[in-house]
C-alpha cells in the first residue's frame, strides 16, 4: 500500500497527490464558471494568497482549489515522486 504524498502548491499550502484529478489553467470561460460555481457552494479554497490564480486543480471530494503557482509547475511536482526506484532495486550497488 502505497503511503499519502503531499505536494506543496505555494505558500506553504498542501495537497494529497492522489486525490488529485485534473490541474487546468483557469483561462478558459468553462474554468471560470466552475470557479464561481464552487465559490457559491463553498467548494473552493484559495491557496493564492491574493496573487493572481495560475492554476486550478480539481480533487477528488468536488473541490476546487486555486494556486497561484502554473499547472506545469505543480504537475512537475506532483509528478517528482513518482519516479522512485521499485522496492527491492539498490541502483546505488556498482559492478
Amino acid at each position: 500500500m502505497e503511503g499519502i504524498r503531499f505536494i506543496n502548491i505555494g505558500f506553504g499550502n498542501t495537497v494529497n497527490v492522489g486525490k488529485i484529478i485534473a490541474i487546468v489553467s483557469p483561462d478558459s470561460a468553462p474554468i471560470r464558471r466552475l470557479i464561481a460555481s464552487a465559490r457559491e457552494d463553498g467548494r473552493t479554497v484559495d491557496a493564492t494568497q491574493g496573487r493572481k490564480t495560475k492554476a486550478v486543480l480539481i480533487m477528488e471530494n468536488d473541490r476546487v482549489i486555486l494556486s497561484a503557482l502554473l499547472p506545469e509547475t505543480i504537475r512537475a511536482r506532483a509528478e517528482a515522486g513518482s519516479e522512485e526506484p521499485e522496492s527491492g532495486k539498490n541502483e546505488d550497488v556498482y559492478d
